[in-house]
């Protein structure tokens, strides 16, 4: 998934930037409400873990201008204030769940699942195409019968082309997917992880042009049948 962390208070922001990385995840980091509203404008988010107490445009009136503005992510607050009546104004808001801090971040990781598990359940929890199989639950990927090892960028572009089978996805498109603002590398580099991907795929089984390129365009998944 896409995070947006929306969190002023440096610590906490920087651990959770950290465990939700080493989860496979992208993250991205906001330090204060505007910030956040300027990114949710810039990217695609699949879920958002705002602060509720931070400077000027604070964490509910966020949420009340992304909910008023028609974003539909799920939105879980994080806030000191434990009291029932700030919980029910944080939900009125319309976010989507509430944990107060400090938290274990098992408990938060856990509440993340519960909201994604909601947003997708018409989705099929095993991604496939072809022989191509990802399990969004493991991260992980095979083709037939045989495991494919990827790195967290490499199955995130896989995880792109297999969710969109229809788009022809250019390199900027890709790189404004699956970076962070922060990073932003060059073309050169999506190049490299399809040559990648392609080795692969290929020493698994798949043809060689399994991830088509579409000349002047940019990269698709080819269908053997057609």
């Amino acid at each position: 998934m896409r995070i947006l962390i929306v969190e002023d208070n440096e610590p906490i922001a920087a651990s959770l930037f950290e465990a939700l990385t080493d989860r496979l995840h992208l993250v991205d980091l906001a330090t204060d409400g505007l910030e956040g509203w300027n990114m949710v404008e810039a990217f695609e988010y699949d879920m958002i873990l705002l602060d509720v107490m931070m400077p000027g445009l604070n964490g509910i009136e966020l949420c009340r201008k992304l909910r008023l503005a028609g974003y539909q992510m799920p939105i879980l607050m994080l806030t000191a204030r434990d009291t029932l009546t700030d919980k029910i104004i944080g939900l009125d808001a319309g976010a989507d769940d509430y944990v107060a801090k400090p938290f274990a971040f098992r408990e938060l990781e856990a509440r993340m699942r519960a909201l994604a598990r909601r947003q997708k359940s018409t989705l099929p929890p095993i991604l496939c195409w072809e022989k191509l199989q990802l399990n969004p639950s493991t991260n992980e990927a095979s083709y037939g019968e045989i495991a494919i090892p990827l790195t967290r960028r490499e199955y995130s572009l896989l995880e792109l082309l297999i969710s969109n089978p229809q788009i022809v996805f250019s390199r900027g498109m890709i790189i404004e997917r699956l970076w962070s603002c922060e990073e932003y590398p060059a073309e050169e580099t999506v190049k490299m992880h399809i040559r990648r991907l392609r080795q692969k795929l290929k020493a698994a089984g798949a043809p060689e042009d399994f991830i088509e390129t579409i000349y002047g365009l940019g990269y698709k998944l080819k269908s053997t049948s057609s």
